[in-house]
């Protein structure tokens, strides 16, 4: 019989314990990661996304800061694929050597991945995605002032800086994808949501823009496009909540699409937070499968559907 095929949206801050940015100490969180991915992967086919909002963010810092007329700053599409390099090197190096160590000869392989945008996506004249570390208002705006950015504050956290964030229209690498997991390979794929890329107009070849997706839109996309057969966002929290942080906040663990997109509807979730997650696990269970939104911790609970907000049509 063969094995379900899952995808598993890691949060960008999945990999940094208690905000350390260093790379060795985010490869000991991410060796952590491999060795749960190695241990579902007997039950699962699986498909990890990550997020790279921490991590994208500092390679922007550092490309910024470094820039000199010889050597200029990429541009944050670039940046947005050197974020998949890093973060994806970090995963399969941790699966592969959690498949080492348990005697199995199982591949993993990173795909670095672009997804397609619509250049008239409306996202492009209202920037909302946070991007990089959090700031006091008075260190944002004279950011803002500096180097031209747009900063918001983000769900009582601090200010961001805050960059166009298109949905994914399509998974550009998808065939090599489903081809990887015919061999029994573990993928990491749609890295911090993708490159984004749009189509030109006359020969329709792929160029990029500068912007980020969010990776639980591109990674429900990547989802629905290998027909999987459960999608789940992993977060820092157990469940989606009803006020969370509250005296009276609430844990949700089943919902029907329709219900999450009441409480949607309602401003209910963080729109830089939960809000994607519930969208994206909503959008999924509407396909008739199982949107999930969990705890790293809870992951194998989530699973065997006993934790977690489970999300169904």
């Amino acid at each position: 019989m063969p094995k379900k095929r899952i995808v598993i949206a890691l949060g960008g801050n999945a990999l940094q314990k208690n905000g350390e940015v260093s790379a060795e100490a985010q490869k000991s969180v991410a060796k952590k990661v491999g060795e749960l991915i190695a241990k579902l992967s007997k039950s699962f086919d699986i498909v990890v996304a990550h997020g790279n909002g921490p991590q994208v963010g500092n390679i922007l810092i550092h490309e910024e800061q470094a820039a000199t007329d010889k050597a200029p700053a990429m541009p944050l599409e670039t940046a947005v694929a050197m974020s998949q390099g890093q973060i994806g090197y970090w995963l399969a190096q941790s699966i592969y050597n959690a498949y080492a160590k348990e005697g199995r000869n199982k591949k993993v392989a990173t795909v670095i991945t672009q997804v397609e945008v619509d250049k008239n996506d409306p996202a492009f004249k209202n920037p909302t995605k946070p991007v990089g570390q959090f700031y006091s208002e008075k260190e944002a705006l004279k950011l803002a002032k500096e180097k031209g950015w747009i900063v918001k504050e983000d769900s009582g956290r601090g200010y961001r800086r805050v960059v166009p964030s298109p949905k994914p229209k399509g998974i550009i690498e998808k065939r090599e994808i489903l081809d990887l997991l015919k061999t029994g390979s573990t993928v990491i794929a749609a890295g911090g949501g993708g490159v984004p890329v749009y189509r030109t107009k006359v020969l329709r070849v792929l160029k990029g823009v500068d912007a980020v997706i969010d990776k639980d839109f591109a990674a429900e996309k990547l989802a629905e496009m290998i027909k999987a057969d459960a999608f789940l966002s992993v977060t820092a929290v157990d469940y989606a909540y009803l006020n969370f942080g509250k005296p009276n906040q609430l844990a949700l663990s089943r919902l029907t699409s329709k219900e999450a997109e009441y409480y949607a509807r309602q401003g209910f979730f963080g729109a830089g937070s939960m809000l994607p997650k519930v969208l994206a696990a909503t959008e999924f269970a509407k396909k008739g499968k199982i949107g999930i939104i969990c705890s790293l911790k809870n992951l194998e609970d989530a699973l065997k559907l006993k934790s977690g907000t489970i999300i169904t049509k």
